[in-house]
């Protein structure tokens, strides 16, 4: 993860340096090197995605949009896009979060399951059905058709079975280290609650528009409550990409890691224009049609 930027760009050898002095350890040797179970423990994948998607985001000459989006720990990186909150600090905050998210996950056992092929109402109809047995919800509207449900072991695996009678495509249970986006993600939003109130924000220069509301916002006050309910609240990603469309969006520029988002956006939008930044490749591509 991010090798080949800094390899290339002074810049990102120079931010990736500086994210290890923040965070007093070599989240750059474990990007590039390693060893890939280490990578994909929750306190260390979010401080990496947020920082690859920070560094490929000033890597493009001054790019300007119109508005913002992230999902998940991703809207992290999307307000710091919007001027709303630094870079270290962000950095400290989606390292906070990733350890507080993978302690819940050690203290309240929970899976996550996707659902393809239903309804959101249908899904949340089963996790309503299935709530007898324990915590069960809607974690994630990632596009039509596509939805993500989060709880205690038993109850996402009857609500798992109860989609399989509803007819879903496909039921598929997620190697994930907690129920993310579910109230068992409560110790995880209180310990980060005090964090986010002694962060300075600032009022952000475009809308970022939040996973927990699908609204533009730019009020500091409410992009940093918004950031604090997101651990225990639905990512509505759906919801937000035609928000976003709605208010005028056409193009849509994936930057960070991998292409999910780009698959998402066509999957609720096939109109709109996307592409991404990962790579060298694609900053310069990106960078020359500017």
């Amino acid at each position: 993860m991010g090798k080949d930027l800094c390899e290339t760009f002074p810049l990102a050898k120079e931010m990736f340096q500086r994210a290890d002095e923040i965070l007093g350890y070599s989240l750059s040797k474990i990007c590039f090197e390693g060893p890939e179970e280490e990578l994909k423990q929750t306190r260390n994948t979010q401080p990496a995605i947020f920082l690859h998607s920070v560094v490929a985001t000033k890597l493009l000459n001054g790019i300007s949009a119109s508005q913002t989006a992230g999902h998940s720990v991703g809207e992290y990186a999307a307000v710091v896009f919007s001027g709303a909150l630094s870079f270290e600090d962000g950095l400290k905050l989606v390292r906070l979060r990733g350890e507080l998210m993978q302690q819940a996950g050690e203290q309240n056992k929970g899976t996550m399951a996707a659902i393809v092929g239903l309804e959101s109402n249908v899904v949340e109809q089963v996790c309503s059905d299935a709530s007898d047995v324990g915590i069960v919800q809607c974690a994630n509207f990632n596009s039509p058709g596509q939805i993500v449900i989060s709880g205690n072991v038993d109850s996402v695996k009857k609500a798992m079975a109860l989609a399989k009678e509803r007819g879903a495509k496909l039921v598929k249970e997620l190697v994930v280290s907690g129920a993310f986006h579910s109230p068992l993600m409560q110790p995880a939003k209180d310990g980060l609650k005090n964090a986010l109130t002694n962060t300075t924000f600032s009022d952000a220069t475009i809308p970022v528009y939040a996973n927990v509301t699908a609204k533009p916002v730019t009020n500091r006050n409410e992009i940093r409550l918004l950031l604090e309910q997101q651990i225990i609240s639905p990512v509505r990603w759906e919801e937000s990409v035609n928000a976003m469309i709605h208010d005028g969006a056409n193009e849509f520029l994936e930057i960070g890691p991998g292409k999910v988002l780009q698959g998402l956006v066509k999957r609720t939008n096939g109109n709109v224009n996307v592409d991404g930044v990962d790579k060298v490749e694609d900053v310069v591509r990106v960078n020359e049609k500017k």
